[in-house]
Order: structure tokens, then sequence, then C-alpha cells
């Protein structure tokens, strides 16, 4: 049987099992190295609030949103592309 990709879609090596989580769309359980991994920066003030407060001098913190996606729903989310045979093999960068 021919390999698909070959890291088999997983980034882990030779390491042994890794963790699972949970899919932040769909919920299902999915291998933590093969799940694709969104980090995101959200703020807990209004815009146009965060503007008058940072003309005054005051710091706003921003807090980091992690987001695990399993592999069908990163593709209908448009977070990674489906690649032709030849592409798959390719490491690197998808956008």
């Amino acid at each position: 049987m021919p390999k698909k990709r070959a890291s088999r879609g997983r980034s882990k090596g030779g390491k042994g099992s890794s963790g699972v989580v949970h899919c932040s769309q769909c919920g299902a359980l999915v291998p933590r190295d093969k799940a694709k991994k969104v980090t995101g920066r959200i703020t807990l003030v209004e815009p146009t609030l965060a503007k008058e407060l940072k003309a005054q001098g005051a710091y706003i913190p921003m807090s980091t949103d992690v987001k695990f996606y399993c592999v069908s729903c990163a593709v209908h989310r448009g977070i990674v592309k489906v690649r032709s045979e030849a592409e798959r093999r390719t490491g690197g960068r998808l956008w």
C-alpha cells in the first residue's frame, strides 16, 4: 500500500503516542500532533474605548486564544488547503 503522505499526516516523528485534544468546531478527539493549531489575540475592551485609553497612556492587555481543529474542519474553514499528489510530500508554508 503506497503512502499518501511522507509524515502520514502527523508531526510526531518517532516519539510514540501523543496526547489528544478536542476539535474546537466539531468536538472530535484528535491526536495533538495531527490537529491544526490556530492562535489568535483577543481583547476584552472595545476598539473605540481602547483607542481612547491608549491615547491616555493606559496598558491594554491582550489574551491569546488557542484553538485546535481536526483536519476536516481545518479544510472546511480554509485553514489548510487540499493539495495535489505532487505537492503533498513537500513541507513548508501553505499560504
